[in-house]
């Protein structure tokens, strides 16, 4: 005779039988983040992909009722702590907060990195754009771009400009506009932006590009004047100056930009809940206030939609880095 289970007992199965056919990704989005999750800025404390990453991991921290905790590691222009994220156990607790530099540029620009640029990350979401702004040192006789090359095209080589170094967005974004106005303007690089800032304020160059974030107190201060922003429209934080594009060289657009990335395996489905959260938080009200108000464009998209802009601006930044024949190692 068949042996009569108890009802308790059939509970119990059925309950086995339904977490036996559940999907793994649907349990792991259900218990992520289940304690601190790291995000990585492979750069020092104060810069704009710092204060970006700062901003976002205070709100997902109160969103997700778990510290999100920023660790600064420097070095080799983002290769260091980039280095150790993609080294990272993919669980989505240990996260990179890359730039066009780190995940655009780099690439292209040394011959040898100590991971797989091109399946080492998984991309989440843009974070925001951050246009660079068109600097010169008040001395300088030109009030607008024309004025400017106007000026570069009369002695093509005396104006000079600074930069953070050999290959980063300061110096590409030169590249571009000497190219785009057909100009010669000599390249000064720094070991950072914040030397180059410094040698143009006290007039040991003409000219630099740098985020709204790092320049705007110089600008209000009268330190350094606003020539335009590099942007294809203007920026909120600076309305009153124009693009480079609008100012008589057509066609021109160069912008850096920050972005949320994980280890390449890390679940579909953290994935996906991290771009949805960091988008609903990037559309918060006094989130984005504060990003406008430091110069950067609030963004938010998709994870496919960030790896289209990283693969297309590496390939822009991989021709210019040919053409100009720009080496670091």
């Amino acid at each position: 005779m068949a042996r009569l289970i108890p009802r308790r007992g059939v509970l119990l199965h059925a309950a086995l039988a339904a977490l036996a056919v559940c999907p793994l990704p649907v349990f792991a989005q259900g218990t992520w983040p289940a304690r601190a999750v790291t995000i990585v800025v492979p750069f020092p404390p104060g810069g704009g992909t710092d204060t970006g990453a700062r901003l976002v991991a205070q709100k997902l921290s109160l969103r997700w009722g778990q510290p999100v905790v920023i660790d600064n590691k420097p070095g080799a222009a983002g290769v260091v702590g980039v280095d150790f994220v993609s080294k990272a156990k993919p669980d989505g607790y240990t996260l990179l907060m890359g730039n066009i530099g780190t995940q655009s540029i780099n690439p292209s620009l040394y011959k040898k990195l100590p991971y797989n640029a091109d399946s080492a990350f998984v991309p989440v979401t843009l974070v925001a754009e951050l246009p660079l702004v068109l600097l010169v040192n008040p001395g300088v006789k030109a009030g607008n771009v024309k004025e400017l090359v106007a000026l570069a095209k009369a002695d093509p080589g005396k104006l000079s400009y600074s930069t953070s170094g050999a290959g980063g967005s300061m110096h590409l974004t030169g590249e571009m506009f000497e190219t785009s106005s057909g100009t010669k303007i000599l390249h000064v690089p720094y070991k950072g932006g914040g030397p180059a800032i410094s040698d143009l304020i006290a007039g040991h160059v003409q000219m630099s590009f740098a985020t709204i974030l790092e320049s705007s107190g110089h600008i209000r201060s009268g330190k350094l004047r606003a020539i335009a922003v590099t942007g294809a429209t203007r920026s909120p934080a600076l309305p009153e100056v124009p693009t480079v594009a609008e100012s008589g060289v057509p066609g021109y657009e160069s912008a850096s930009w920050i972005g949320l990335l994980a280890p390449a395996g890390t679940p579909r489905d953290i994935v996906d809940k991290l771009a949805a959260d960091v988008k609903e938080v990037l559309a918060a009200p006094d989130v984005n206030q504060q990003l406008l108000a430091q110069g950067a464009t609030p963004a938010g998209t998709t994870p496919a939609q960030f790896s289209t802009l990283i693969d297309n601006d590496r390939k822009r930044y991989a021709r210019i880095i040919q053409e100009k024949r720009i080496t670091v190692d």
